[in-house]
């Protein structure tokens, strides 16, 4: 997984990367989970929770390390991704995705794919920086709303993968990407279907693919589920 990070350095980030404060619990999180990815342990493995840590911990890391990581790559698309290639945030012809923030736009409204994601990488932005949230230490607790916020950042989040994977997965290819994002996916898929955090009507948008790159069983020797549907806002 280093080398997705190594790979898009040279790259420019959409949104500014959120860094986790050394010496504190969520920085030896990330360090923890970046150990597990660089030493080749199965994505599998590597996403389950370390005994005796908290699960709001193991699951904020991730949702910061994600939000950087497909900031990273959406960064290396978004020249290609403009009104005119994109007047719809989609995922092919079967998924469109509208925004709603609660704010500006109350209902579910239909705008442009980079329109899109610049909201929902300001909104994510917005979420992990509020300490209240993403608590920095151990002593402030995790707000009861925390699990159902997480499960909505990563369901954007994941429409983000959809719409470059089936929108712009030419320039993935051209640019030389294709291996890195493919391994961010997966680390991505197994986390959020470890904690149930995505719905399976989510995503059914990458179903076929999803079975293609992440069919190595789990240690029960099942194959990873798959789910069906259109994510409105």
């Amino acid at each position: 997984m280093s080398a997705l990070v190594d790979f898009f350095q040279k790259g420019k980030t959409f949104r500014p990367k959120k860094n986790f404060q050394p010496g504190t619990l969520k920085y030896s999180l990330y360090k923890h989970a970046q150990a597990s990815l660089n030493s080749g342990l199965n994505l599998r493995l590597a996403v389950k929770l370390p005994p005796g840590e908290q699960l709001n911990d193991w699951i904020a890391v991730h949702v910061v390390d994600f939000f950087n990581r497909i900031n990273l790559i959406y960064g290396t698309i978004c020249d290609n991704c403009t009104e005119e290639s994109c007047p719809v945030m989609s995922g092919g012809p079967k998924f469109e995705y509208r925004w709603a923030d609660g704010n500006k736009y109350k209902k579910p409204t239909a705008l442009s794919a980079p329109q899109y994601i610049t909201l929902l990488m300001e909104w994510v932005e917005a979420q992990i920086n509020d300490e209240s949230i993403f608590p920095v230490t151990v002593d402030v607790p995790f707000p009861k709303t925390f699990s159902s916020l997480s499960k909505k950042i990563l369901t954007r989040l994941f429409r983000v993968f959809v719409h470059v994977y089936i929108h712009h997965f030419d320039r993935l290819v051209a640019i030389g990407a294709e291996a890195h994002v493919n391994s961010c996916y997966k680390h991505f898929y197994y986390f959020v279907t470890e904690f149930d955090l995505v719905k399976d009507r989510e995503l059914d948008a990458l179903k076929e693919m999803t079975l293609r790159l992440c069919r190595d069983p789990d240690p029960s020797g099942q194959p990873p589920p798959v789910g069906s549907g259109v994510g409105l806002h």
